[in-house]
């Protein structure tokens, strides 16, 4: 299993090993071992979650309050999706900055992404199933969103493909009234979390 850091800080790229042979395939999806090396803490699961969205699909993007944040683990287990973070962290290094991978039911990669890191993805395909691996439980109070169409943002979404939204992402607020309304995570309170993670 090989980790990688993407661009933005906190978020990781994690492709297995696949073992192939006439009966099928076998992988190791998830280590919370070689994860924590690079993570600095456990991946504490709390609670899982799955998707099943039609191609074009967007979802997201979503982030938590922090403390206590939502850290996911995120695979496509069927069809294939571009899977996107983006920092909301106000004040961190990288704020606002946007990285992606491609997440799919061939190379089976999954994507980390730590707490207070806002995040997205876009099904490429009719019945394309996430998976993720949550470090919290839901809770609505806690939970929030930014317009995944936002210029300032800018996700690099491929074209040609037909973007459908929920209501309430069609109405989430722009980065920038986000910021304004102080609604973001800032980089001093997830580092305060990292650091108490990384204690337990």
């Amino acid at each position: 299993m090989q980790v990688r850091p993407l661009s933005v800080s906190g978020a990781f790229e994690v492709t297995p090993r696949q073992f192939a042979d006439d009966r099928g395939v076998f992988l190791e999806s998830f280590r919370g071992d070689l994860l924590a090396e690079h993570v600095g803490h456990r991946l504490d699961v709390v609670q899982t979650n799955v998707s099943v969205s039609s191609r074009g699909t967007l979802r997201g993007i979503h982030f938590a309050d922090v403390p206590i944040g939502q850290a996911k683990y995120v695979t496509a287990v069927t069809g294939s999706l571009i899977d996107y973070v983006v920092d909301l962290r106000v004040g961190s290094p990288t704020f606002g900055q946007v990285d992606s991978v491609l997440l799919d039911a061939t190379d089976r990669r999954a994507v980390y992404v730590a707490e207070g890191l806002g995040h997205a993805f876009l099904a490429l395909e009719d019945g394309t199933t996430a998976h993720y691996l949550c470090g919290a439980a839901y809770d609505p109070g806690a939970e929030h969103g930014i317009d995944p169409l936002d210029p300032e943002v800018a996700l690099p979404l491929p074209d040609g493909v037909d973007i459908r939204l929920s209501p309430k992402d069609a109405a989430a607020p722009s980065l920038a009234t986000a910021t304004a309304q102080r609604m973001l995570p800032t980089w001093a309170a997830c580092s305060d979390w990292y650091a108490r993670r990384a204690s337990d």
